[in-house]
């Protein structure tokens, strides 16, 4: 296999990152419009209550069969064939259909009621939910070819029209009819769902065909073949003579044959690895989306409450979404595929184990450097955000302000936690994660009864209490494994977590500086972050020349193509 996997991990992040930036800032355009012509409590119901329902069908089905799939990459093709592959990835449909049954019964009877107004719409809305995830998952085979070869641009072109798609809709309903909000909600999902799947397998329609051509006149004329093919498509084939499949039909389960006539319809260390991940998976989503299934289970919070920390929780994660998110499904993409999950490092390949150490350094600099500038900064500007975000209206009371700035230290720990926990999953042999999932039930449980005593202490600001504790005890934990790791090969990779003195202390200044100028006019108050920010960024980029040299390498390589 001649593909680049780390160039490929870098370039996906980054378009990931750019293009998730633009699509967000419309979901936001969105939030903020509700939020002041439509009202919080629908607010509310959509993106908590509804949006829930999704993460967790999606999740509880896909999740631990795609990071089981992954693993198996080319240095174990051997012992898994791709139609087990395909056909593996196929069970994400029936799971999700599985799963809907519970999952409706408790939305639309268990958790607490949605006012008269809005009753019949919200269950519209929870049955379009439902049947929006199973038709995305249909995709999910070509979802996961793509990944594998590598397909980076495919992915982010898909997953922004999938966003605008979801963005125009909902839109062109609701300004027609401000009370057909949920309702415009669900048609919206169900549309975008629909555009992933026709937009996958039109894509792999289009390949197949071309790449079968493609291979035709490489044999009959090979001189010539390559110089037919335009730039883009020659960025396509290369490198691709271990693609498998020859028809479309091959992303179906059991058309496709497999080079083993006793291998059978699905692998068993596949499956065992899977079910290791399904432990893990339904501990992960408990912590991942804890707040919001204490908030829907008990009475805490209003619906209009509810919007109040979605609202604040969703511009606290901008850098989780934009940046973290992207870096770290690249970060866990290449670390499978560069380490052999059931070997020792030191029986692997040295060059490879001290790239994987680089990266993993270089990764824990980045992401803790941007933790760091986001708590910073979020101390002294998380009201001006919510102003301009919200209104005066919103930002009244000071409960907003204090949620934001709070939050900007989870989002420090979570940028840790994502990427030392990332390659511990992408690490771990199946008996590590079976171990871990232990301490995963520990820290679920805890979660919660965490959540749970502290909201009623603290109040919406509990949540974000108990998240931290949660995070600082998964880091030690999965910090503790990567030295583990490495010490004996005298790496260490967690050097990446300290940014610096310079950059340290430029931080610390700016912070007291933005503090001082806090109350000053809003032009003096935004100048002088604007001048702090520039001045932390470049002592950052002082302090870390190589990385900068490095970025730039990227940078100028993702321009050429």
């Amino acid at each position: 296999m001649g593909r680049n996997v780390l160039q490929s991990s870098l370039l996906g992040a980054g378009f990931s990152i750019i293009f998730q930036i633009l699509c967000r800032i419309l979901t936001f355009g969105i939030n903020a419009y509700i939020v002041r012509n439509v009202g919080r409590e629908v607010l509310g119901i959509m993106n908590v209550r509804l949006l829930l329902l999704e993460s967790t069908l999606l999740f509880l089905s896909r999740e631990a069969i795609n990071r089981a799939a992954l693993s198996a990459n080319s240095q174990q093709r051997d012992k898994c064939s791709w139609s087990q592959l395909i056909n593996q990835m196929w069970l994400t449909v029936p799971i999700c259909a599985a799963l809907c049954v519970p999952c409706l019964h408790i939305w639309l009877h268990w958790l607490s009621a949605v006012d008269a107004p809005y009753a019949a719409q919200y269950e519209f809305a929870c049955y379009a939910v439902a049947l929006s995830c199973v038709l995305e998952l249909l995709a999910e085979s070509a979802v996961f070819v793509a990944q594998v070869f590598c397909f980076v641009k495919l992915k982010i072109v898909l997953n922004t029209l999938h966003i605008l798609v979801r963005s125009v809709i909902f839109l062109w309903i609701v300004t027609g009819d401000r009370s057909a909000a949920i309702t415009a909600f669900a048609i919206a999902q169900l549309a975008s769902a629909l555009t992933i799947v026709l937009g996958q397998y039109g894509f792999f329609y289009y390949y197949i065909r071309r790449f079968n051509e493609h291979k035709t006149q490489r044999e009959a004329r090979k001189s010539k073949a390559t110089q037919e093919l335009n730039s883009w498509e020659r960025s396509l084939f290369e490198h691709m003579d271990d693609f498998p499949f020859t028809k479309l039909s091959e992303l179906l389960p059991g058309i496709m044959k497999s080079d083993n006539d006793n291998a059978g319809f699905f692998n068993r260390e596949l499956q065992t690895l899977t079910l290791s991940f399904v432990k893990q998976g339904v501990l992960k989503q408990i912590l991942t989306e804890g707040e919001k299934y204490v908030m829907s289970v008990s009475p805490v919070l209003s619906f209009g409450e509810q919007a109040t920390y979605d609202v604040v929780n969703n511009l606290g994660s901008m850098a989780a979404r934009f940046i973290f998110r992207p870096i770290e499904d690249s970060a866990y993409f290449y670390f499978t595929q560069t380490l052999t999950r059931d070997t020792r490092l030191q029986k692997q390949p040295v060059e490879r184990v001290r790239q994987a150490s680089s990266v993993l350094h270089n990764l824990l600099l980045g992401v803790s450097s941007i933790g760091l500038l986001a708590f910073t900064f979020g101390q002294n500007y998380s009201h001006t955000l919510l102003l301009l975000y919200g209104g005066e209206d919103f930002v009244a009371g000071g409960l907003p302000q204090r949620l934001l700035q709070w939050h900007c230290l989870a989002i420090y720990l979570l940028s840790v936690n994502g990427i030392s926990e990332g390659y511990m999953f992408a690490t771990n042999t199946s008996r590590d994660i079976d171990k871990y999932n232990y301490l995963m039930a520990i820290f679920s449980i805890s979660f919660l009864v965490l959540s749970y005593i502290l909201t009623g202490i603290f109040g919406p600001v509990g949540f974000i209490f108990a998240n931290c504790i949660n995070m600082l005890g998964r880091i030690v934990y999965s910090t503790w494994y990567i030295r583990q790791q490495y010490q004996p090969l005298s790496l260490n990779p967690l050097q990446g977590l300290w940014p610096g003195k310079l950059f340290g202390g430029t931080l610390m200044l700016a912070g007291v500086i933005c503090y001082w100028y806090q109350h000053a006019v809003f032009a003096t108050h935004l100048g002088v972050g604007v001048a702090m920010g520039v001045l932390c960024l470049f002592a950052w980029a002082l302090a870390h020349r190589d990385l900068m040299q490095l970025a730039w390498k990227y940078g100028r390589r993702i321009k050429i193509e």
